[in-house]
């Protein structure tokens, strides 16, 4: 085994005290990419094209979108931690305790939107245990990312998580992808050469909603299947808990553009089941990086209720959500059934709601439960609140956002099959 000095090169002599490679397992500080130091293990090791060593690491306490290679400097190697799993739990430091820098005590309503906002996942032992042994397998099966980065478009975009990708590619840390057609390549001049050769300017399939420069596209599962196989790939990179790779068959497709005289960037997009026993208006959402934080992700959420009540249906995203769609998908839920309530009144039922917004019952229930807006009286949950607390919190919450979903806009019809399946039943 190498040894190393300070610096982490091997074989100079600028240095009187070697150190040993560290190897996978081990733990050790880390200097983050924020300069802050946290305690991480040791994931990967591999050499560069410069034939310097990089190390994958892992974060303890952080959710895994975060797991980063590195180069040794970054390592404190003077110092090897305990194994946390060792001592029957998690290393935890300051940035995951109950405190918020000071003394004083922190809600556990404080400590989860902390944890939220700082991708804190949890540990096994908080999991019951059929989740922890699926999330084990699911660890293993990804816990590398060899994919650090993607060229899409203009954008230069980091990779967050581990994406099948065939081996000639999945191991790559740069992947060259057109943002027209999806097609994914390894050198930047097979990039450059595709990009003078590539026809596609949007989407296949049909468009159903276009205002302004904004446009959506549905595209079929089994018609265009390597197109939605690429883009699910291409969601990897981004979803921890994304499954769905190569069976596209039984999904439509949702895909959200941003037009402009050189054609409809890819912005984000939805999947739903064609027929989903479960009652799924949403099987996977994603607004790419880039695009974050600009309404988008509450766009593809409100036009996937659009569609439900198109449909006449009510609906529930599949479970379980990322971290950033638990987030968007309680956004939403809140501002759509407080602007309601504000309308009707503080009298109006829990069905009423699910009937006006083609939200679930459920997720109207824990949605208002999550506001304390709602008690459980004689079997029922019933709104328990004023009628000036609940223009309060519309006038605080229920802000117009920059960018609906204008029904009028709206070219789509509810598929035949399931007008038809509907007749059939009668």
């Amino acid at each position: 085994m190498a040894e190393l000095n300070r610096k982490g090169e091997s074989g100079k002599e600028n240095s009187d005290r070697p150190f040993q490679l560290p190897e996978i397992g081990e733990h050790y500080l880390v200097k983050r990419s924020d300069n802050s130091v946290h305690a991480a293990e040791i994931i990967q090791i591999r050499q560069n094209d410069s034939g310097s060593q990089e190390i994958y690491v892992h974060y303890e306490g952080f959710d895994r979108r975060l797991d980063e290679w590195v180069d040794i400097e970054r390592l404190d190697l003077t110092a090897k931690l305990e194994d946390p799993q060792s001592k029957g739990g998690d290393l935890t430091l300051s940035l995951t305790d109950f405190t918020d820098g000071t003394d004083r005590k922190i809600t556990r309503n404080q400590k989860r939107k902390h944890d939220e906002i700082n991708h804190v996942q949890k540990t096994f032992a908080e999991m019951d245990p059929t989740t922890a042994a699926l999330e084990k397998e699911h660890e293993a099966i990804t816990k590398v990312k060899y994919i650090d980065k993607i060229q899409f478009g203009k954008y230069e975009i980091d990779a967050w998580y581990f994406s099948p990708y065939p081996e000639e590619y999945g191991k790559q840390p740069k992947l060259w992808i057109c943002e027209f057609c999806l097609k994914y390549m390894k050198l930047e001049k097979s990039f450059r050469y595709h990009q003078s050769q590539c026809t596609w300017r949007h989407p296949p399939g049909k468009e159903i909603y276009r205002k302004g420069t904004i446009s959506v596209f549905e595209v079929d599962g089994k018609d265009w299947k390597i197109y939605c196989q690429n883009l699910c790939l291409l969601a990897k990179l981004f979803l921890d808990h994304k499954t769905l790779y190569f069976d596209v068959e039984p999904f439509m497709f949702y895909i959200l553009v941003e037009v402009d005289r050189y054609g409809c960037h890819l912005v984000g997009y939805f999947s739903k089941e064609k027929e989903s026993p479960d009652g799924n208006n949403l099987a996977c959402i994603l607004t790419l990086p880039p695009h974050q934080r600009k309404g988008y992700g509450k766009f593809l959420i409100a036009l996937s209720y659009e569609l439900s009540v198109i449909e006449g249906v009510v609906g529930s995203p599949e479970k379980p959500l990322s971290d950033l769609g638990k987030l968007s998908y309680r956004s939403y839920w809140t501002s759509v059934l407080l602007e309601n309530i504000y309308k009707m009144g503080v009298k109006v039922s829990m069905r009423d709601l699910e009937k006006m917004t083609s939200i679930s019952y459920t997720d109207v229930v824990s949605t208002l439960q999550s506001l304390n807006l709602i008690k459980y009286w004689k079997g029922n949950h019933i709104l328990c609140v004023t009628p000036k607390l609940i223009e309060e919190l519309y006038q605080k919450i229920c802000k117009k956002p920059n960018l609906t979903v204008d029904p009028s806009y709206l070219r789509w019809e509810k598929p035949a099959n399931k007008i038809s399946a509907k007749v059939a039943k009668r």
